[in-house]
């Protein structure tokens, strides 16, 4: 009977879950505790990661690289300790190591941690009362430099195409034989600006036309924008502060700017030589198109047998011009305000890309025509930008900035959308194409710039916001985490 009990409880199964249930207790208990002791710490972690990219930022902003590394260290430890102070469920507030490392312009700040949250259950984790917890942040910035910049306006006769598509369209159809029988140039949309327009038989250039019609120009977008970044801009974030986007951004950055003013056609016209942008503001209405004698003929001596003045429509030499500034602008410094240190050199070209001269070469094109035979043979060469002049300016560590106003395509202009210019079509179409934006005109003016300092606005695009918007993107600096 006795063996008979002892044999039925041993094959008795009914008490298995209870058994299985107080064998697992023990790890679930201890995972569960680490799993809420783990996310606590984490948590925890995050909000002293937060404050350590507080404090790494807080020490490049642009006021702070004016100031010392101890104003600088000092500061990111606040920022930090305003956190770690208040927190609760650590051994400690945590004491963050904090370095700052300088060099030139550019500012390197550290900010690393060490800290251990509370367990709520210290028996059950590994014995232990606290979970160890740790992160670092690095932030990077540059401080402004002190700049010299050079703006370079194209005031060649393609700068007198109408502003816009509707500008265009008026001015050829006030050009028209039926509106103008006395034009020099009839169903035109350029208001180019001669000077001897009795030669054609005329008594009113297009310049002349374009003013009496109200048809606003490319380069009356262009002195607008000119006169935005020396004279008058109403959006400046700092109140108190008199002139032009310069102006502002030399008092938010705490920098010192000087701008000098040039046009370029044939040749470099001076405007105003390296001065304050006040003082080189005065100068902005004096951006004017090149003056041509007569249609075909540029200057003087079109009509002598020996040709030495060709008579030809050219007048933008970009390479020229920048050969010009070259001779003209210093080696360039770091732009800090250390003793000895001299300002950054900055080129600012405003262009529709495009060269239109006389020379002996034409690298990048073919002649459009020859003049004189022999070594003495000169050719009018139109051709996207020759960079050459471009890599010794950068070589020498000159910035340039460039801002496109897209050559216009010249097909299907005017009124009834059916004029289409034959010359265009057959010198600069080839490097326009397929899209003013993407052609080798393009190309070539993008290279030419200083990493991302191109920007380019098609025609009846806001020139102003766009050269407004380039000057701030090359005077400004920004600060980055790198962690």
């Amino acid at each position: 009977m006795l063996r008979a009990c002892l044999y039925r409880f041993g094959r008795d199964r009914k008490a298995n879950v209870a058994v299985i249930a107080a064998l697992t207790m023990v790890p679930i208990i201890f995972l569960l505790g680490m799993t809420l002791d783990f996310t606590q710490a984490m948590r925890k972690k995050e909000q002293l990661d937060a404050a350590a990219d507080a404090a790494a930022i807080a020490a490049v902003r642009p006021a702070m690289l004016m100031q010392s590394d101890t104003v600088a260290s000092d500061t990111a430890m606040a920022i930090f300790m305003s956190v770690a102070n208040s927190m609760q469920g650590l051994t400690s507030a945590p004491t963050p190591t904090i370095s700052v490392t300088d060099s030139g312009l550019s500012r390197t700040v550290s900010v690393s941690y060490n800290a251990s949250s509370l367990n709520n259950f210290p028996k059950v984790l590994m014995n232990s009362a606290s979970w160890p917890i740790s992160g670092a942040a690095t932030s990077q910035a540059a401080s402004a430099p002190n700049m010299n910049f050079y703006l370079l306006m194209d005031d060649s006769p393609s700068m007198a195409i109408g502003a816009t598509a509707t500008d265009i369209n008026n001015l050829i159809t006030a050009t028209a034989p039926s509106k103008q029988s006395a034009s020099s140039s009839q169903n035109c949309g350029f208001a180019c600006h001669e000077t001897n327009i009795s030669h054609d038989g005329g008594t009113q250039d297009n310049l002349a036309i374009a003013r009496a019609n109200n048809v606003t120009l490319r380069i009356d977008l262009v002195t607008t924008a000119v006169n935005q970044l020396l004279n008058t801009w109403t959006n400046c974030p700092q109140t108190g502060i008199s002139g032009g986007v310069m102006q502002c951004m030399s008092a938010l950055n705490n920098t010192t700017y000087k701008a000098a003013l040039y046009t370029f056609d044939t040749g470099l016209n001076t405007l105003a030589t390296l001065t304050t942008a006040t003082t080189a503001g005065t100068k902005v209405g004096n951006i004017a198109l090149m003056p041509v004698l007569y249609q075909n003929c540029v200057a003087t001596g079109c009509s002598s047998s020996s040709k030495t003045t060709p008579s030809t429509d050219y007048g933008t030499d970009i390479a020229g011009a920048l050969t010009s500034l070259n001779s003209i602008m210093p080696t360039p410094g770091l732009g800090s305000n250390s003793a000895g240190d001299t300002p950054q050199e900055v080129v600012f070209l405003v262009t529709d890309g495009v060269e239109d001269k006389i020379s002996s070469s034409c690298p990048n094109a073919t002649f459009a025509q020859t003049f004189g035979t022999g070594p003495s043979a000169v050719g009018r060469c139109q051709q996207p930008l020759d960079m050459t002049m471009c890599t010794t300016l950068k070589s020498r560590g000159i910035k340039i900035a460039i801002l496109y106003t897209e050559y216009l395509q010249l097909i299907n202009l005017g009124p009834s959308q059916n004029i289409t210019d034959s010359w265009y079509m057959s010198w600069v179409n080839p490097y326009d194409g397929p899209t003013s934006a993407t052609g080798q005109i393009a190309q070539n003016l993008q290279s030419c710039a200083s990493p991302g300092f191109f920007s380019d606005v098609q025609t009846g695009g806001n020139i102003t916001q766009a050269l407004t918007d380039l000057f701030i993107k090359v005077a400004s600096s920004t600060a980055s985490l790198t962690h």
